[in-house]
């Protein structure tokens, strides 16, 4: 059975380097392998991991609509067919998993540029269909999302167990926090579990004022990641942010985080 956690919150709260701490308890306490997929356009999940990042699902998408589009504009046959005759389905799956950067533990699919304009319907479709199906292969899919989680539906049909809502200690952040929990009712899939995580917290107790707004969110908080200096000083280094000592407080929290609730 795959166990899907997906991560999502307003741009710059550290959604990816929550996910990053996610998928290295994963790979340290938990058996079986990890897929994790960034569906976030700027595409740099992949850094935090320390794994290549050649090609994204975007740009195979836009490969594969210019090569219909040039099979149309000749006029063949096989109008709006690929070259040699494969269909779209197949040659999405064969390229995709040409593309995934494996890992030791973990690989990678980065979902790279959103779609340009026209009717992308048929091919959101189609690409669902191979995503799911490499994601039954392992036994966790971590999911680092866009500020929104509209393309959740678009892009799978899988259920999510746990979708861990991370904001900063911030107004703005915990109004946006509100908005998705209150967005998750309104979309295809099912999500089983929701949970809120404060990034970023300086000092040791959640202000006053902080903890009544998270109490009004009605979302249950699953606890403060603190604020640690050494995560910028491991970003100019140039090592990924999976290699973030055991004993740091950021990993520290987020696996006791994970301990409570897997």
């Amino acid at each position: 059975m795959t166990t899907t956690i997906a991560l999502a919150g307003k741009g710059g709260v550290g959604k990816t380097t929550i996910a990053g701490m996610v998928i290295k308890y994963l790979a340290q306490s938990q058996p079986g392998p990890i897929l994790a997929i960034d569906a976030d356009p700027s595409s740099n999940l992949n850094m935090v991991l320390g794994l290549p990042l050649e090609w994204t699902v975007g740009d195979i998408r836009e490969d594969m609509l210019a090569q219909v589009k040039e099979s149309l504009t000749a006029g063949g046959a096989a109008m709006g067919a690929l070259p040699g005759g494969l269909n779209k389905r197949d040659y999405l799956d064969r390229e995709i998993r040409s593309a995934l950067a494996e890992g030791d533990r973990v690989d990678l699919i980065a979902m790279g540029r959103p779609e340009g304009p026209g009717c992308y319907c048929a091919v959101n479709h189609n690409l669902r269909e191979v995503i799911d199906g490499i994601s039954r292969h392992y036994r966790y899919v971590v999911i680092d999302n866009e500020a929104g989680m509209e393309h959740l539906s678009r892009r799978t049909t899988r259920d999510v167990q746990i979708l861990l809502i991370v904001t900063d200690p911030t107004q703005r952040g915990l109004v946006a926090a509100g908005r998705i929990a209150a967005f998750q009712r309104e979309m295809d899939i099912h999500i089983e579990h929701s949970y809120l995580i404060v990034n970023g917290l300086r000092g040791e107790t959640i202000p006053a004022p902080l903890q009544a707004q998270i109490d009004s969110l009605g979302i249950p908080f699953l606890g403060a990641v603190p604020y640690d200096a050494g995560l910028s000083e491991l970003e100019f280094s140039g090592r990924p942010l999976v290699d973030l000592s055991d004993d740091s407080p950021v990993y520290r929290s987020v696996a006791e985080m994970l301990r409570r609730i897997l």
